[in-house]
């Protein structure tokens, strides 16, 4: 149940992220949620084979890099989906530390209530 909740919550981000960002578009809810759900697995599976990979340019960086492994995975679902689409690595970014941000916030309102 939490999962499922996280995911809907996930997919109103990315809805409203859509909205905001001239460069990011989705065409409608569905396709939110694939694009929640789709994060999802990505994140869990492609990004620490990534992080692992890139360790020495992220510890040369500082951590930077981690910016641009976000947005790498925001760029593979936008090739993924076709409901979905961000222009450009620029857009990537924003999109991804936004995506971030909120879910955060989100998510620790939702730990807020379960207490």
């Amino acid at each position: 149940m939490k999962f499922l909740l996280k995911m809907i919550l996930s997919a109103v981000v990315v809805l409203v992220l859509a909205e905001i960002l001239p460069g990011a578009s989705v065409d409608n809810y569905v396709s939110a949620l694939i694009v929640a759900l789709l994060l999802a697995v990505l994140n869990a599976v492609v990004k620490p084979i990534l992080v692992i990979l890139t360790l020495p340019v992220t510890i040369i960086t500082l951590g930077l890099f981690l910016l641009v492994i976000n947005a790498l995975i925001i760029r593979i679902a936008d090739h993924f989906i076709s409901g979905f689409s961000v222009n450009g690595w620029l857009w990537a970014m924003i999109f991804s530390v936004l995506l971030s941000v909120f879910q955060s916030i989100l998510y620790s309102v939702l730990k807020k209530d379960k207490s």
